[in-house]
C-alpha cells in the first residue's frame, strides 16, 4: 500500500540536518570517484535541506565528523547520525530489508546511492516531478515511479559498485541498461594526467551534473510515458474476454510500454500467465501480434506464433497460414504482422490453437 504524505514526513523527520555552523556540509571520499557517491550527492542536493550544501571530499575523519551528512566513506551506516556508508563488513542491507513495506524483489546489497535513494528517493522524485513537470503525483504513481527507477537505474549502480555477480543461475540478478557507472568513471583523471589537488571538485561536479541529467530524464520518462501506459494496459486486460472468449488475447488502444504493467496487473487480478498475445496498431494498415514473454527482457514466450509461419512473409505466408493480408512472422515466432486488426486477431487465435512442436 502506498504511503501517504503524513506517513512519509514522519518516516523522514530525522533526516533533516541540524548544522553546527552556518553551512550544511555533505561529506564523501576524495580520490577516484564512482557513480554511487556522485549520484548520492546529486540526490541530496535536490532536497531543500541540502540544496545549498557544500560537498567536502576527504578521508580525514576529523573533517568528515564536521559534516552534516556523509556518504560512501566512514565505515558507518547510522541514519540517526546521517552516515551512509556501505563498505563495512557488517553491512548487508538491501532495499527490501530496509523498506519491507514496499514488497520489492531486490536483494542487491546497497551502495551509497541505494542508501540515499532508499530513504530520500520518494521526496527527490516528487520534487523533480513538481519542478520539471508541474505534476503532483498520486501516492500510487509516486510509489510506482520510485520502484521502477530503482529497477531501471539504481539497482544497476548498487550491483556494480558492490561487485555483485550478474548471474547465479538461469536468470540475471540485475540488468545493465544504462552503463552509467562506466560513463561516470571516464570523468576521473587519467593515469598520465596531473593528479588533481586533494578534495578537488571540478571533475566530480561535471560527473554530478551528468548523472543528474540521467536521473531527471528517467524520472520524467517514467512519470509521463511509462506510468500513464498502465491505464491502456488495464483497459485491454479488462476487455480481453470480449475480444476472444479464451481471455488469452488482449488489445492495446495504442502502442505503449506494456510488459511490466501487464505482469503487475495480472498479479493484482490473480490471472498470472493468462495472457498469451497482445495486438495493437503500429501504423496505418500495420497491425502487430506480440507474444507475451516470460520476463520483460526475455525472448522466451508463454506461447509463440504458429511454427510453420516462422520466417515467412507475404504471399508465401498467406498460403501457409490461410490468412489473407498476413505479411510477416519473425523467424523466432515472437512477433508477426497483418494489415488489419481483424487479421491480427485471427493470427493470435490460430496460434493459440496450434500445437506446440
Amino acid at each position: 500500500m502506498a504511503s501517504n504524505d503524513s506517513e512519509s514526513a514522519k518516516r523522514f523527520k530525522d533526516d533533516i540536518p541540524k548544522p553546527a555552523s552556518g553551512t550544511v556540509k555533505i561529506g564523501t571520499h576524495d580520490g577516484i570517484f564512482h557513480c554511487d557517491e556522485v549520484l548520492a550527492c546529486f540526490m541530496l542536493q535536490q532536497l531543500p535541506q541540502y540544496a545549498s550544501a557544500e560537498i567536502i571530499r576527504t578521508r580525514d575523519m576529523s573533517k568528515l565528523n564536521e559534516c552534516d551528512i556523509v556518504v560512501d566513506v566512514g565505515a558507518t551506516f547510522d541514519r540517526s547520525r546521517h552516515r551512509y556508508d556501505h563498505h563495512q563488513g557488517s553491512f548487508n542491507d538491501t532495499i527490501r530489508t530496509l523498506r519491507p513495506e514496499l514488497n520489492m524483489k531486490w536483494d542487491i546489497r546497497l551502495s551509497s546511492a541505494g542508501l540515499v535513494y532508499t530513504y530520500f528517493g520518494e521526496e527527490v522524485i516528487k520534487l523533480i516531478m513538481k519542478e520539471k513537470l508541474n505534476m503532483e503525483p498520486s501516492a500510487e504513481c509516486l510509489q510506482a515511479v520510485y520502484k521502477k527507477l530503482y529497477d531501471g537505474l539504481i539497482s544497476e549502480i548498487d550491483a556494480i559498485d558492490n561487485g555483485v555477480p550478474m548471474f547465479e543461475g538461469g536468470e540475471p540478478r540485475y540488468n545493465i541498461s544504462t552503463h552509467l557507472s562506466g560513463r561516470v568513471g571516464a570523468f576521473n583523471s587519467r593515469w598520465n594526467e596531473p593528479t588533481p589537488a586533494p578534495g578537488c571538485l571540478e571533475r566530480f561536479e561535471k560527473a554530478k551534473a551528468y548523472v543528474g541529467l540521467e536521473f531527471v530524464e528517467k524520472v520524467k520518462y517514467y512519470a509521463t510515458c511509462w506510468w500513464p501506459a498502465r491505464d491502456i494496459v488495464s483497459k485491454g486486460l479488462a476487455n480481453r474476454t470480449t475480444l476472444h472468449e479464451s481471455g488469452e488475447i488482449f488489445a492495446l488502444d495504442q502502442p505503449c510500454p506494456w510488459k511490466e504493467h501487464l505482469y503487475q496487473l495480472e498479479k493484482e487480478q490473480d490471472v498470472v500467465g493468462k495472457a498469451k498475445y497482445v495486438i495493437y496498431c503500429n501504423s496505418e494498415n500495420d497491425w502487430r501480434v506480440i507474444c507475451v514473454p516470460l520476463q520483460p527482457a526475455s525472448f522466451v514466450c508463454r506461447k509463440f506464433l504458429a511454427k510453420p509461419w516462422r520466417g515467412l512473409r507475404d504471399e508465401e505466408l498467406e498460403k501457409v497460414s490461410g490468412i489473407a493480408g498476413i505479411n510477416f512472422c519473425h523467424q523466432n515466432g515472437f512477433i508477426g504482422g497483418h494489415k488489419t486488426r481483424e487479421g491480427a486477431l485471427k493470427m493470435a487465435i490460430a496460434s493459440l490453437a496450434a500445437k506446440e512442436e
